[in-house]
């Protein structure tokens, strides 16, 4: 990826601003690749009704049983954490602003015969777009608020969500992970901001994240950085409490070219220095007031 200069985003505007323009398109092109590509495993669903998603086998242990939980998953793209964790036992809404990436969700859904439900909203909108609907799981799959510009209104839309006794499951790439220099494959090198920022770094990025020769024309894209502590501390100050954080040495993509190998589980783990860095992280919170 190629960085451009950071440009200021409005955030109250009565048009969609420009990252949400940009991360839009992008998203809607990138949708029917990802679907058709192995690393989604989308035909697995269809042969085997035990199917999971390597996201959510990855989380299960953390998770544990939500049979009988209603769930709502932000941002969840293609759809394949939500149909399997639909298959874990509950009931979800997948919600998502790329209407690409929700055909195809649909489409896996009607192909695999899960009963998960899809609606199009931006993440902050998600409560109005759900007629005030309250649910005892928001499930957040990796790879996804970093397209948020502030995590304290991502907080304020969870907890809206949410009843009181109402879970918060995220695993999300770390802070430190995303501020390292992902072109220096010979040592770790802080080059980006750790916490949040007004600006969106925006890259131009002709690729994504799994094999394809599809030639990209969306290409830019607007990210921002959310620190552990801002982000446990805007969770608590819209009434949730936190009752776990763990910190993992995987994660399920190339983050670190040159520096990284792909486990047999799908993960990708450093080949050195892995005590150094962490990837991911899961937390966890609850509604409490």
């Amino acid at each position: 990826m190629t960085e451009i200069t950071p440009s200021h985003t409005s955030r109250d505007t009565q048009q969609s601003p420009q990252y949400v323009m940009d991360n839009l398109a992008s998203w809607n092109e990138r949708a029917p690749v990802h679907a058709n590509s192995p690393d989604y495993a989308v035909d697995k669903f269809v042969t085997d009704p035990d199917f999971l998603s390597d996201v959510v086998r990855f989380d299960m242990p953390l998770l544990g049983d939500i049979a009988g939980l209603r769930g709502i998953h932000l941002q969840c793209h293609i759809g394949t954490d939500t149909v399997s964790l639909e298959r874990l036992g509950a009931s979800m809404t997948g919600l998502d602003f790329s209407s690409a990436s929700l055909a195809e969700a649909r489409r896996l859904a009607e192909r695999s015969n899960a009963a998960t439900t899809f609606v199009e909203a931006e993440v902050y909108d998600a409560p109005a777009a759900l007629d005030g609907q309250k649910f005892d799981l928001v499930y957040t799959g990796i790879g996804a608020i970093c397209w948020l510009p502030s995590i304290d209104r991502w907080a304020r839309t969870v907890a809206a969500l949410l009843h009181v006794g109402g879970r918060l499951f995220i695993r999300e790439g770390h802070p430190m992970l995303y501020a390292l220099d992902d072109e220096n494959p010979d040592a770790f090198v802080v080059r980006y901001p750790y916490f949040e920022q007004p600006d969106a770094l925006i890259w131009e990025d002709a690729g994504t994240y799994v094999e394809t020769d599809h030639v990209f024309t969306a290409t830019t894209g607007h990210e921002w950085s959310h620190g552990l502590g801002e982000t446990i501390t805007a969770l608590l100050n819209h009434g949730m409490r936190i009752d776990g954080l763990v910190e993992h040495q995987s994660l399920p993509w190339n983050a670190l070219p040159g520096q990284m190998k792909r486990g047999e589980d799908g993960e990708y783990r450093l080949t050195h220095g892995a005590e150094q860095v962490p990837l991911t992280y899961t937390l966890q919170a609850t509604r409490i007031r």
